[in-house]
């Protein structure tokens, strides 16, 4: 039964709604004992049983991710440079303000950088700063632990590893480069000039605005 809920979700099921699955009241710490066995169960197949932040779910073992790339080929998003600088900031030492931020990373944060890190579901306004203007307090979600196969912040690397926690590849103009998250399993480049063009299309998102052209927030 749970292996029926688990492989036909979507999304990971915590605990709690496996619980309600059963005709019988049945403690969370015996829902996760079976668990644990379903787990063990799997452990010599292709797919493996997983423990994250937003509960359990299935998932493809990474070392075969090559071969089901070759039928079901994806083109993960990319981030710039301020995406990701500004994510790891975030998740290192949340709650943060954009001011906070921009202290640290010594530019100004564009809205549009917030925004993409909004759209994709990695961070969230947890609060306000109780100084004048009440700038927003942000940190990570469920979500971004899910998306890196974590179940807890605790278990986040040293900052100085995030990069390689993320799978970043870099192009070779460091100052315009943009990054494609390992998150979704790959690592590309995308160069200089296929940024400036993807900036000039009305119809394809910014990932963010000239860094200069806000004020200093927060």
């Amino acid at each position: 039964m749970l292996e029926a809920a688990l492989l036909a979700s979507q999304s990971p099921l915590p605990v709690a709604e496996l619980r309600k699955m059963f005709d019988e009241e049945i403690g969370a710490d015996t829902v996760r004992r079976l668990l644990e066995e379903l787990r063990e169960s799997w452990h010599d197949r292709g797919v493996e049983l997983v423990s994250l932040a937003s509960g359990w779910r299935f998932q493809t073992r990474p070392a075969f991710q090559k071969y089901l790339e070759r039928i079901n080929p994806e083109k993960p998003p990319r981030y710039s440079r301020a995406v990701l600088e500004t994510l790891a900031i975030i998740a290192y030492r949340q709650p943060v303000t954009r001011g906070d931020i921009e202290d640290i990373r010594g530019v100004v944060v564009s809205t549009e950088v917030i925004k993409r890190l909004e759209d994709r579901g990695w961070i969230d306004v947890v609060g306000y700063r109780d100084v004048p203007g009440r700038p927003a307090l942000y940190s990570t979600t469920r979500s971004f632990l899910d998306d890196l196969g974590l179940r807890s912040l605790q278990e986040l690397p040293p900052l100085e590893e995030i990069a390689r926690t993320l799978e970043i590849s870099h192009a070779s103009a460091p100052d315009s480069a943009t990054y494609e998250t390992g998150i979704s399993g790959h690592t590309t480049e995308k160069s200089a000039s296929e940024e400036s063009t993807s900036a000039q299309s009305a119809s394809a998102p910014a990932d963010e605005s000239p860094e200069s052209s806000e004020p200093k927030t927060g």
